[in-house]
């Protein structure tokens, strides 16, 4: 299982509290994680990543073991810890302004 925290505003659209657990397929990638995210709260399409780019959206960062993984490619892999399942997949939504 894979652990996913997302920040309180997605959380009130998906309905969840707290962190979300996923069952993936494959290697946890950021791509097999927001693809089985979006499969099972469908609400969250589009809100993460552009509908017909899949690119991250601009206030949007990705943190896997205290480590920023937001430009990285989608498909490396994220770290053993995150697909054990030991440590969450933090999505945050970053803050901009001056």
């Amino acid at each position: 299982m894979i652990r996913v925290v997302l920040p309180p505003p997605l959380r009130t659209i998906a309905h969840v509290d707290g962190e979300v657990e996923l069952q993936i397929q494959g290697p946890a990638t950021q791509r097999s994680i927001l693809d089985a995210l979006e499969a099972s709260y469908p609400m969250l399409r589009g809100t993460i990543r552009d509908h017909v780019t899949q690119r991250r959206r601009p206030f949007v960062r990705f943190f896997a073991c205290a480590e920023d993984f937001s430009d990285a490619p989608p498909d490396a892999s994220l770290p053993d810890a995150v697909a054990a399942g030991t440590e969450p997949f933090l999505i945050v939504g970053a803050i901009a302004g001056g």
